[in-house]
């Protein structure tokens, strides 16, 4: 059963790579479902959009997200590789940087310090903030 149009299906199958057989079947049916499902995309909401409220075996669609071992930064390279491909094919490729302060706590980890707050400050106004800088492209 082909869920997607096949103008999509390019699109997704670079994203096969990531996933067992199994994984991506249950993958595909999220993707899909994520898209049509209106409020909240939680599986649950998902599913039944789809169809499959009563599917005897919906734990495995949660261990998509959960359990299986796929790599969401490999995920996201194929993605900007895919959005680059598609509107840069050619020529000169602007990007803007979010430099947020992410405000997590923790043991673990081992980048958090003092920094200057792009939100909160302005040209007059200094404010610093503990976090973990990340710069996303």
């Amino acid at each position: 059963m082909n869920l997607l149009p096949k103008e999509l299906i390019p699109w997704t199958l670079a994203f096969a790579p990531l996933f067992s057989k199994p994984a991506w079947q249950s993958a595909i049916v999220l993707l899909v479902g994520a898209i049509v499902a209106p409020g909240k995309r939680t599986v649950s909401a998902i599913l039944r959009v789809m169809g499959m409220q009563d599917e005897p075996h919906f734990q495995n669609y949660h261990r998509v997200l959960s359990r299986v071992i796929w790599s969401s930064r490999q995920a996201s390279r194929i993605l900007l590789q895919q959005f680059v491909n598609a509107f840069v094919p050619s020529g000169v490729l602007v990007m803007g940087i979010d430099d947020t302060i992410e405000r997590r706590w923790g043991n673990r980890i081992a980048a958090r310090g003092i920094y200057r707050d792009p939100v909160r400050s302005s040209d007059r106004h200094f404010v610093k903030t503990s976090g973990l800088r990340c710069l996303r492209v």
